[in-house]
């Protein structure tokens, strides 16, 4: 006798996979944090090789943070993106609880970033939180695409988001663009993810 597999469950939102798995993204997204305050202080200057590292940080947690609440909640349609949704939320308000109990009392950031707002240091809370989820929601839309392609290596879905990426930085700072290299990738991976994220919607369309 033979049995066939079950499919997978998918679009899941249910409350337990949107808090577990905004838990695991904050808590990452803290570890890339560190791990971008320590190679500021570490890594010396020279060629650029400071910000290489810190550009490929946050090209790393960008894919994660994009790409990894789609796949957890095996986005594929209205329902599953609505729920990588929610984990992105989920994840920058971990993180933010993590950044107030944890970084700040460290000073791990420089007073210049507390000087935007003024010198408060709340001023960035509701801007990290929009952003995550954006970003989130950008993804899981690119991530049903690739799984109407049959593309389930996460790899695969965030390799045309990377590449763009980095093309696009790469102009930037060829046309002299007056900002740190982290700070162009970030921006260009957000911008390029909606982009496609636009194009997945025409195609579905």
């Amino acid at each position: 006798m033979s049995a066939t597999a079950a499919p997978l469950a998918s679009d899941r939102s249910d409350f337990r996979t949107v808090t577990t798995s905004g838990a695991k993204l904050g808590v990452a997204t803290g570890v890339a944090v560190v791990l971008f305050i320590a190679a500021s202080r570490l890594i010396p200057e020279v060629g650029g090789l400071r910000g290489g590292v810190e550009a490929l940080i946050v090209l790393v947690a960008g894919v994660a943070v994009g790409f990894l609440p789609g796949l957890w909640t095996a986005a594929r349609s209205t329902e599953g993106i609505a729920g990588a949704a929610a984990v992105g939320l989920v994840g920058t308000v971990v993180f933010s609880a993590i950044d107030i109990t944890l970084l700040r009392p460290f000073h791990a950031y420089p007073w210049t970033w507390d000087a935007i707002g003024g010198g408060s240091t709340w001023w960035y809370l509701p801007v990290w939180w929009m952003l995550g989820t954006f970003v989130a929601w950008m993804g899981a839309i690119v991530t049903t695409r690739g799984a109407a392609r049959a593309e389930t290596a996460l790899g695969r879905r965030a390799l045309p988001a990377v590449a763009v990426t980095v093309v696009v930085a790469a102009a930037a700072r060829l046309a002299g663009l007056p900002f740190p290299l982290p700070a162009v990738v970030g921006g260009a991976f957000t911008l390029v993810l909606a982009a496609l994220a636009l194009v997945a919607l025409a195609r579905r369309g």
